[in-house]
């Protein structure tokens, strides 16, 4: 891992503006992920986990503090700065997969690695996530399980930093789930993605190298894993 953090974030707030009442959605939230690290971001509903996802991204702007990546200041960018940001540096994973319908497995990994410009071959991507022999079916002739492993591909095959994945076990079956899980596990050791997981399920986090506890958008604590889990060793 290097010594400059991927993300370090101090003092993060997001606040939201309902009527004439502001919801502060996230509480001075300072934060490090280190490049290559696999941490999950676990809390209940309304904790702000998924808020934090999404300035991680760059999909929303903080209301104040500081949060950088790789020692860019970014929480100030422009609409333009951040289109950038997410097309070179994240791949987002999320709860129900947002495939496009009329292409196929293929043409929706491939319409991914053409807008970031890059020139890895989709297939390549799918056999990653052990997919290839279904590359040209289309999302109605897949599964959930598969489906969802498309997304995984479709994140990574621009070799972003990061991949963020919102909920992406949560309209999945128990085993399902465990091999989805088991896919981001491949795709953090082989490609040495940074990966970060949002969920409201506390057994995915014995997965992590650290967990990331949330409560009424602040974080509670952080909790390192000595020896993180397979996914196969999973029970909830």
């Amino acid at each position: 891992m290097s010594d400059m953090p991927l993300y370090s974030t101090d003092r993060l707030c997001k606040d939201y503006s309902m009527g004439q009442v502001i919801v502060r959605a996230l509480r001075d939230v300072s934060l490090d992920v280190a490049e290559g690290e696999f941490i999950v971001i676990l809390g209940p509903s309304g904790s702000g986990k998924s808020t934090l996802l999404n300035l991680l991204g760059g999909m929303d702007s903080a209301s104040s503090g500081s949060m950088r990546f790789r020692g860019t200041e970014i929480a100030g960018f422009s609409e333009g700065q951040l289109t950038a940001y997410r097309r070179d540096h994240v791949g987002f994973v999320f709860q129900f997969f947002n495939l496009i319908p009329t292409l196929t497995a293929r043409e929706n990994v491939e319409i991914a690695v053409q807008i970031a410009g890059k020139s890895r071959p989709a297939i390549q991507t799918l056999e990653l996530v052990d997919l290839a022999d279904r590359a040209d079916h289309f999302p109605s002739q897949l599964s959930g399980g598969e489906q969802q492993r498309v997304a995984i591909a479709r994140a990574v095959a621009k070799d972003p930093a990061v991949l963020l994945c919102d909920e992406p076990t949560g309209a999945l079956d128990y085993e399902t789930g465990k091999t989805v899980l088991s896919m981001l596990r491949r795709v953090h050791r082989d490609r040495k993605t940074t990966v970060v997981v949002v969920t409201h399920n506390a057994a995915i986090g014995i997965m992590a190298d650290r967990v990331v506890k949330m409560r009424s958008g602040a974080v509670q604590e952080i909790v390192s894993n000595d020896h993180p889990a397979e996914a196969e060793d999973l029970r909830w």
